[in-house]
């Protein structure tokens, strides 16, 4: 199929993304002072305590939903019939869930970031599909943006509906958009009148979506006076209003029960009042937006980590092969402490992020794609190995399983859930640039231009004198550091890991830097180079997580083998640590590269010789891209970002 569409240049999705940017730091960050090698414990230790009131009004909320969960989310059932009946999620709307964080004058339940996760985790670890549309509601749909840049008109006409249990949903997805924005199609005209505007478009995969009533539409909106280019708006848009059409409902190899499609725009009147904080702020709001709705599907990853340890702790045990346990066999052994120190780091790292988060005195934007990216990686690792351990009866599944009388565990189901997490809301690919221009951002402020090929030569010979000076005092101080005994001493047998974050945390600054000096512009083509030095940040934010959640733990006086978990995780992550560093500059990435270059180019098409060919699948995408055009629905083969 002919395709004459004209995509944006590289140059013109980066310079898309880079104004959406949040350019000033007015907050602190933990996550970038350590990649920029400072260990600043002070920022985190003591950990941010919840206020007193608000646990225990979160504390009753909780036990009643645990409860709820228990009695009324099937989540074996919602799989099969790919469908969460209504009356549980009008049950959830009665016990104030869609309400979370909205505050009590709207008629939420004004609950904290961390009590919000625990109740995500809770209906996560009946039903994802359940628990997905509590986050895509909280976390990404209307409530969230609508708190913070909403006006007060906005607020008191829809929050109150929204926390009662009016579903909501966030459309930004289309067919050539996921996580490029440049090359959005969806527009929004002002009517001749000024009284509304006229909406047009289509996005596609957006969670909730079909059974929403209230979503935010992000749209084109016409350039602005003294500024390039077609500015992002976002729009709040009720979909029972004329010309708003669902037109497929997407199906999935997990989340079976998600309500999921396409959504369509003809002509939609969207009242002026409608548009949410400002014209060409709508890419800005979903980025801010998503500093706290990202932290949802790590509390989601958590909460399958410990089923999956309870359903292994069980197995394990009592399954013999070879005359013992097969939990007894070193192999075995291997996995399930891994998968035990992991699920605790993961529980740690949300904690921690979410007491950031509440706190409201850090700017989380690095934490939280730190927590989104190692998170849904960590937590696709421990499904995958909990599948591995339970061998055969993890891959039946539960229907079959409960068929034969046998324990049906529903790890089958757990993993064809998690699969997705590493994709939507900004795929790890992705989220990995977005943390290494976020880390590098104090480098790009001094020496920018210097790696700017567009910038002039009386630019670069300013910001070559202004990197002199910065870098002749910046670069010894990554050397100068105290990362020995008795430093940390209060953190008793971890104080070693966090003396190793610290000293770390230079070293890794320092390859930074000489990243930047030796591969100059090309560093932002170097994506594999990038990889390793956010996957060093981000064990190391984990690290220091996960020791500072087993000394809380430890002085509260509970949870016997914190400390052994925490040890246990730690001496895991240095190594992964070591090896990503040995990599940085010693590595087969443009072997790979050329390797990868000469596949799109065709000449390994040989290798794919011996087998049937694809071609019916990509006739069938064609009359589909055709029906549609000419007005009918059609799946869309292309992949993209979800949500």
């Amino acid at each position: 199929m002919a395709d004459d569409r004209k995509l944006a240049t590289e140059h013109e999705s980066r310079e898309v993304a880079e104004q959406a940017r949040e350019k000033d730091w007015e907050k602190h960050s933990f996550a970038r002072e350590l990649f920029e090698g400072r260990l600043d414990l002070s920022l985190v230790y003591p950990a941010p305590k919840q206020d007193p009131a608000e646990q225990a009004r979160a504390s009753d909320f909780l036990q009643k939903l645990e409860v709820f969960a228990r009695e009324n989310i099937d989540g074996d059932r919602n799989d099969s019939e790919g469908w969460v009946p209504q009356e549980v999620l009008d049950g959830l709307a009665g016990l104030g869930a869609f309400g979370i964080k909205t505050p009590q004058e709207y008629g939420g339940l004004g609950l904290s970031q961390v009590s919000y996760n625990r109740a995500l985790a809770i209906v996560a670890s009946r039903c994802s599909a359940t628990g997905a549309f509590l986050s895509a509601h909280q976390s990404i749909g209307v409530p969230g943006p609508l708190i913070k840049f909403g006006t007060q008109e906005q607020k008191d006409r829809y929050l109150p509906r929204l926390a009662k249990g009016a579903l909501s949903a966030f459309a930004l997805t289309e067919h050539d958009v996921g996580s490029d924005p440049a090359n959005m199609s969806t527009t929004a005209e002002l009517s001749e009148d000024g009284s509304h505007w006229i909406l047009n478009g289509e996005k596609l995969w957006t969670t909730n979506g079909p059974r929403a009533e209230i979503i935010v539409v992000m749209a084109r909106t016409p350039a602005i006076e003294g500024k390039r280019g077609k500015p992002i708006t976002a729009f709040i848009v009720e979909t029972h209003w004329e010309g708003v059409e669902v037109t497929h409902t997407c199906s999935f190899m997990g989340l079976k029960a998600l309500s999921n499609g396409i959504i369509r725009f003809d002509n939609v009147k969207v009242p002026r009042e409608n548009l949410l904080w400002g014209e060409g702020k709508g890419l800005k709001l979903a980025l801010i937006t998503l500093n706290t709705g990202r932290l949802a599907l790590p509390a989601f990853c958590a909460a399958a980590g410990k089923g999956c340890l309870e359903m292994l702790r069980d197995w394990a045990n009592g399954r013999v092969q070879w005359g013992l346990p097969i939990g007894k066999h070193d192999a075995i052994q291997q996995m399930l402490g891994k998968m035990a120190a992991d699920t605790f780091a993961l529980e740690s790292l949300v904690e921690l992020i979410g007491a950031m988060a509440d706190s409201g005195k850090f700017d989380i934007r690095l934490e939280a794609a730190v927590a989104k990216l190692w998170g849904t990686e960590t937590g696709w690792t421990l499904v995958n190995d909990a599948v591995q351990v339970r061998g055969g009866r993890g891959y039946e599944t539960h229907d079959s399983l409960k068929a034969r009388g046998e324990t049906s565990y529903p790890i089958e189901r757990y993993l064809r859930d998690m699969r997705i997490n590493t994709i939507f809301e900004g795929s790890s690919e992705i989220m990995r640039l977005f943390i290494a221009r976020e880390a590098v951002d104090r480098h790009f402020s001094v020496a920018g231009d210097l790696v700017n090929p567009k910038a002039p030569v009386g630019a670069k010979i300013a910001a070559l004198v202004k990197s002199g000076l910065f870098y002749a005092w910046w670069y010894p101080t990554r050397f100068l550091g105290w990362s020995f005994w008795p430093r940390y001493a209060e953190f008793g047998a971890l104080a070693k890991h966090m003396r190793y974050v610290e000293r770390t945390s230079r070293r890794l600054a320092r390859a930074t830097f000489h990243a930047m000096v030796r591969f100059g512009p090309r560093l932002e083509r170097r994506q594999a180079v990038l990889g390793r030095i956010v996957d060093i940040g981000s064990d190391l934010l984990v690290m220091s997580a996960t020791v500072l959640h087993a000394k809380t733990l430890s002085d509260r006086g509970g949870a016997p083998g914190a400390e052994a978990l925490a040890d246990a995780f730690c001496r895991q992550a240095r190594r992964r640590i070591s090896v990503n560093f040995r990599a940085l500059f010693r590595n087969d990435d443009l072997v790979t590269a050329e390797a990868a270059d000469r596949f799109l180019a065709g000449d390994f098409a040989w290798l794919e010789e011996g087998v049937v060919p694809l071609d019916e699948y990509r006739t069938g995408a064609d009359s589909g891209a055709s029906r549609k055009a000419g007005g009918s629905s059609g799946l869309n083969p292309q992949p993209a970002t979800a949500r």
